[in-house]
């Protein structure tokens, strides 16, 4: 291809990728499939491969992330990034009312004293960025910082798909737009099941999620946290525009990702309806948002109120009340998970927050527990709101008791007495001791015959903390080691009983090796993960011997996962404990039947199964969805293919694929696509 025909293909292709970029991760409402958009974005790499002095700091080839950023440059704003005023009450909201038509010459009773109108926003919770583009390209990407100077995260910005890199239609020469950059809740919970699964220790919540996703430093991570970003502000030197909301559906037109719960009201009392609505209806939106933020919406009347020091009279916040107690710190205990992992946690005073008793809440980490300064007496000040659990947010220091002790965070493993270790730029300290360690143990037992896993369901908590103390079970090696006549005689464990678990044990050996390599618990690799480097290397050998090099070029192996890989394959006893379940049968081998049946029929579809099927579990059917080239979800959206229903399926999806349109097919109709 000549060097004209390329720079042709290239805008041609750049173009056609960002509309669907935009259909997609705006509208929710795409045109083709997955697959053919990798296509077109496969073309385009492979074109600015081969021409790179044609390669756009803008291009859509730039989106999926790679490049590392050692050091986020500190940047001055054009326009400073003021804070609005809070308020909590509608008391609060009816004085701001009545000073906005004061400074506007407005008194009580006259003629005109209504014509004010207030945009409402939703305040999402999440980072504060400011967008400038020039000749309708994306040119820098600031945070808020301390309002007068920013961090520049343009590289990971360009990762989030819903801020368009180039815009369409007629815009200013040169502007700012303001947003927020927040993790959508499905995503959060998803990484967190993740996290939860490879024993890390889940995130506290997605604002903090997405402001430290942010300032990571490689953009090919930041990229599949799957952020998103909502504009709520035009700022510019000449922008055409009498009015807010006239902005809004503007910029909407250029390509920006606009809430659709905007709302233009002509009084204050529409401002409180507002409010009341979103009071109630917030916990239904797939975002977290803390408050309203009602905007005067006349650009005129906004510079006649102008601005105070900190923030401008026109604007202001009604921040929800997050619930908040207050009790006893009775004491500090701290849990080892089973990959080692120290979780300090809070034993407090019962008391009701949030509709449930708390009696414990989550002080995450050393780190924390400095910051917080909590000591044991303390009266603590505990959150709900949209945490996981319940944590600690601050301590009544008026109300401390004399004579209490700084709290010094243990050195030595509370259950085995081992000596903790915490690794470079880890949040957390860690038990090293992980073959000796009971809850370590007995974690990894317990993860090894999960349903998830090896599925033995017949090996419950009790029985593996039987097993193990009478010295029968001491790895997940020595149950391929057990025999009938060792545990009939345990507590709770009739005849069937025992028979029942020593099937489960050998019918654990026929578990395919995607999951049997999940089920050893390698810290970092969880399902998908393990599905991934199955599919890529397809025997254990071949990754026990691959380079990092090897294992970086697998989806989702980034630099972490590749060492965790090869410190877990590095020990003697791991090595030792691999033998023993080669010998004991176990499948560590994708089967010929697996590298044979995968094809790629359902590539680019994203299938949703609800329900009770006849000829399969739904574990089966998930396989058979990802054996074909398809994508598992677990929501249903405008980017659903297809619901894939059993009997005694949800109402609530069922009633959702309808309204969306979404294609419903038996069990037999997607056999026959696969066939």
């Amino acid at each position: 291809m000549e060097r004209s025909t390329a720079e042709y293909k290239i805008k041609e292709l750049s173009a056609e990728i960002e509309k669907h970029n935009h259909t997609y991760y705006v509208l929710d409402k795409p045109i083709i499939s997955d697959f053919e958009f990798d296509k077109l974005l496969e073309e385009l790499i492979d074109l600015e491969k081969k021409y790179p002095d044609l390669l756009s700091p803008n291009s859509p080839s730039q989106r999926v992330g790679g490049a590392i950023t050692k050091t986020f440059k500190s940047v001055k704003h054009k326009y400073p990034m003021l804070s609005l005023s809070n308020s909590y009450s509608e008391v609060d909201l009816i004085d701001f009312d009545r000073r906005v038509r004061e400074g506007l010459g407005h008194k009580d009773g006259d003629l005109f004293s209504n014509l004010v109108q207030y945009v409402c926003e939703l305040k999402f919770d999440g980072l504060s960025v400011g967008l400038t583009y020039h000749d309708g390209e994306l040119l820098h990407a600031v945070t808020r910082g301390d309002g007068e100077r920013g961090d520049d995260v343009t590289t990971n910005a360009k990762t989030i798909r819903s801020i368009p890199l180039k815009l369409t239609g007629y815009f200013p020469k040169e502007f700012e737009i303001r947003g927020e950059i927040y993790l959508p809740r499905p995503v959060f919970e998803a990484i967190n099941k993740e996290r939860e699964e490879i024993g890390d220790a889940p995130l506290a919540n997605p604002r903090n999620a997405a402001s430290g996703t942010m300032k990571m430093q490689d953009s090919k991570v930041v990229a599949s946290r799957k952020l998103d970003c909502f504009l709520y502000n035009l700022i510019g030197d000449d922008l055409p525009f009498d009015n807010h909301f006239a902005s809004l559906n503007a910029a909407k037109s250029w390509g920006f990702k606009i809430s659709t719960h905007v709302k233009l009201v002509n009084s204050i009392n529409e401002v409180l309806q507002f409010i009341h609505h979103w009071d109630k209806k917030r916990l239904d939106l797939p975002f977290d948002i803390d408050g309203i933020v009602i905007k005067v919406n006349d650009y005129k009347q906004q510079l006649q109120l102008g601005f105070t020091a900190k923030s401008p009279r026109w604007a202001i916040a009604f921040k929800f009340k997050t619930e908040q107690v207050s009790t006893e710190l009775l004491s500090i205990s701290y849990q080892v998970g089973r990959t080692g992992a120290i979780t300090p946690v809070a034993n407090l005073k019962p008391v009701a927050l949030g509709g449930t008793t708390v009696k414990r809440a989550s002080l995450h980490n050393a780190d924390i527990m400095e910051k917080l300064d909590v000591r044991v007496g303390d009266q603590v000040f505990v959150e709900k709101g949209g945490e996981i659990i319940p944590k600690i947010v601050g301590v009544d220091l008026q109300k401390r008791k004399p004579h209490t002790q700084r709290t010094t965070y243990i050195t030595e493993c509370p259950e085995c007495g081992s000596k903790l270790e915490r690794e470079e730029g880890e949040a957390n300290h860690f038990c090293p001791n992980d073959s000796a360690c009971p809850p370590q143990v007995k974690g990894r037992i317990e993860h090894f015959v999960s349903r998830r896993a090896m599925d033995i369901d017949s090996l419950g908590a009790e029985t593996i903390e039987q097993l193990n103390k009478a010295g029968l079970v001491k790895n997940i090696a020595d149950l391929y080691d057990l025999k009938k006549e060792d545990v009939v005689n345990l507590d709770r464990m009739a005849e069937k009983s025992a028979q029942n678990l020593i099937e489960g044990i050998e019918a654990s050996k026929k578990i395919p090796f995607e999951r049997v390599l999940y089920s050893l618990g390698i810290r970092h690799v969880g399902e998908t993960t393990a599905k991934k480097i199955a599919k890529k290397v397809k025997t254990l050998d071949l990754l026990v011997k691959a380079s990092k090099e090897e294992l970086l070029g697998i989806d989702e192996v980034g630099e972490t996962i590749a060492e965790s890989i090869a410190a877990y394959f590095s020990k003697v006893e791991n090595k030792e404990l691999i033998h023993r379940l080669k010998k004991a049968g176990l499948q560590f081998e994708l089967s010929e039947a697996q590298q044979q049946a995968g094809s790629s029929k359902l590539e680019g579809l994203s299938i949703v199964i609800s329900g009770v099927f006849n000829k399969f579990s739904r574990d089966q059917l998930k396989d058979m969805i990802e054996l074909n080239g398809g994508k598992n979800s677990g929501s249903i959206s405008g980017k659903t293919s297809y619901l894939l229903a059993g009997e005694n399926m949800g109402p609530e999806k069922l009633k959702k694929a309808q309204s969306l349109g979404v294609k419903i097919i038996s069990e037999d109709e997607f056999l026959n696509m696969i066939s």
